[in-house]
């Protein structure tokens, strides 16, 4: 039987949203960290390389540093997530608004592959395409709703995911946030008898993001402990596709666990949503908050449709996609 957390956390991650303050999390770029962004851009304006060859190291950025050093506590020993308010793209080219991003968010670790191939910023947008078992679409590349997950539940989850937004849809794509040990605290008070199963593998679809002849299913646990801190691989549209590529019905256990974790992720007062203004970014703790996205209805205008670019950090491991 694997370790399993069997004690109520009572720290500031296991919050509910009905008792949290609507400005909680949100953290604003002052002054003198802008200064030093906008002294960072023209040094890059006038020395021009790519944008993941840009290292925090060389420029200086005190302020930016202290902002972001508080903004990792938050992640690792507070609420888990923070909104930074906001980078200027408005009057910023897409290259450049991405450029200080990258920047920003290297202080907070190692920025790793979010693709197979090695990709580094991973833009957000609705390609017209639909997700489904096998296919290969994820669905931050459709205009689809999201339930809560762990963004690579199938494979390493990064520490920490953040999402500049660049451009918001016309109507919906409303941004969710919850804390795992909440859920996990509600799962243990009052169905106890499920917990366990949640403790032990799965079958998860991987997206195609893997070798042309690898598997297409990973196996692993949704909830790992290892005595001091819970890790969650939360994803139960890859878990319930897994199944299907691998033409297995879910047994009676395993199916009233995963419909009773639903269940509790959808309670209200649970999740907090919150809508995304462009020059945000969004920070979150990727193994102790679960994310999602409603679904969207975008703009006619190429340039004004729904865009947010997103960069993965891990703590430890290599920067490839598998770790």
């Amino acid at each position: 039987m694997p370790r399993m957390l069997d004690l109520i956390v009572d720290d500031p991650v296991a919050w509910k949203s009905k008792t949290m303050l609507p400005n909680d999390g949100l953290v604003a770029i002052d002054k003198e960290c802008q200064a030093e962004l906008d002294a960072a851009l023209k040094i890059v304006q006038d020395n021009p390389m790519p944008i993941i060859a840009l290292d925090p190291d060389d420029f200086e950025l005190p302020a930016c540093r202290q902002m972001m050093n508080g903004i990792k506590e938050t992640l690792n020993n507070g609420i888990g997530f923070a909104i930074l308010d906001a980078l200027p793209v408005d009057r910023l080219e897409e290259e450049e608004s991405k450029a200080l991003y990258w920047i920003l968010l290297s202080m907070l670790g190692n920025t790793v592959a979010q693709k197979w191939d090695g990709l580094l910023i991973y833009d957000v947008t609705d390609t017209g395409k639909k997700s489904g078992p096998g296919k290969g679409v994820r669905g931050s590349k459709t205009n689809q709703g999201q339930t809560y997950h762990t963004d690579n539940s199938y494979n390493l989850p990064p520490n920490y995911v953040s999402l500049l937004c660049l451009e918001t849809a016309r109507e919906g794509g409303l941004s969710g946030l919850i804390s795992f040990y909440t859920v996990h605290n509600i799962m243990l008070e009052e169905y106890s008898e499920l917990l366990p199963r949640l403790y032990e593998p799965f079958w998860y679809e991987r997206h195609r993001e893997h070798a042309p002849n690898d598997d297409l299913v990973s196996r692993k646990p949704m909830f790992e402990y290892d005595g001091k801190t819970l890790g969650v691989s939360l994803g139960l549209s890859r878990i319930n596709d897994g199944y299907k590529l691998m033409n297995e019905t879910l047994d009676i256990e395993t199916a009233t666990a995963l419909d009773t974790l639903d269940k509790v992720l959808e309670r209200p007062g649970l999740g907090k949503t919150f809508t995304f203004s462009p020059g945000q970014i969004q920070i979150v703790n990727n193994r102790k908050l679960g994310h999602r996205r409603t679904a969207f209805i975008d703009w006619d205008e190429p340039s004004r449709k729904r865009h947010l670019a997103r960069i993965w950090i891990r703590n430890e491991g290599k920067r490839f996609y598998m770790g």
